[in-house]
């Protein structure tokens, strides 16, 4: 069993903020519920899943409906010290889910998954891919942001699966990571110029990417191939926003 950690703090970025005058992208209303319900609720339903922390701003969460295992806190002012705020809060040493608020669709199914993959591999840091084969026959006509590797053509997702030892001695490296993931080049700049050469020739192959990542963080790390693009259909467009209304309103 893992305990969660959802990360409900950010703020509605201008892009969205046009259409949805929310402060924060966690509360935007979909099918009636804010946005960040949606995923408290699929990681409840998740048989793999004990306790669920939601951070953020904590007067406007108290007003929303959670799984009975969920306990609301006060997020911090950047994702680094949101998950070292998290992360103490637990005091383990086990594996904590980390997943961002703005993933509606996800499924107890894709975090099942998920977790199971991450079972089978030791690593300090699991990270979820969707190649753009399975994400587009799934959802056509979604943009997402895709990096082109040897192996296929991949889009990340927004869960992680992390070692609390981990956390104080590799987060700011992996907030800039984080930051970068839909911008291929800046990726490749951190991971080093021959990145950026072999990204441009296309020969670039998923693993030599998990071994120099792992060497930025100090940590073994593990790269997920999951079947399922609800890990990473984040809603920070219009189209995106666009997307999961249209259905949620076929359901």
């Amino acid at each position: 069993m893992f305990d969660a950690i959802i990360l409900a703090g950010g703020e509605n970025g201008k892009r969205l903020n046009s259409q949805i005058p929310r402060c924060y992208e966690a509360l935007i209303e979909i099918a009636g519920k804010p946005m960040v319900t949606f995923v408290a609720e699929a990681l409840a339903e998740c048989g793999q899943v004990n306790k669920i922390y939601v951070l953020g701003p904590v007067e406007e969460l108290e007003k929303c409906s959670f799984p009975a295992n969920t306990t609301i806190l006060e997020g911090g002012s950047t994702i680094v010290e949101t998950i070292r705020l998290g992360m103490a809060v637990l005091g383990h040493s086990e594996p904590v889910l980390v997943s961002t608020a703005d993933i509606p669709l996800l499924t107890a199914e894709a975090v099942d998954d998920f977790l199971r993959q991450c079972s089978r591999v030791s690593a300090d840091l699991y990270y979820p891919i969707v190649t753009k084969e399975v994400n587009e026959c799934r959802y056509p006509g979604n943009k997402r942001t895709y990096v082109q590797l040897k192996e296929g053509t991949y889009t990340g997702g927004n869960i992680f699966l992390v070692n609390p030892d981990i956390v104080n001695h590799c987060m700011d490296v992996a907030d800039k990571l984080i930051a970068n993931r839909k911008n291929p080049l800046k990726l490749c700049h951190m991971l080093g110029w021959s990145f950026v050469v072999r990204y441009l020739l296309g020969t670039l192959n998923l693993r030599a990417v998990e071994r120099r990542a792992s060497e930025l963080l100090g940590v073994s790390g593990a790269v997920i191939q999951s079947p399922y693009p609800e890990l990473g259909i984040d809603v920070d467009k219009p189209s995106d926003l666009a997307l999961v209304r249209a259905i949620f309103s076929r359901v």
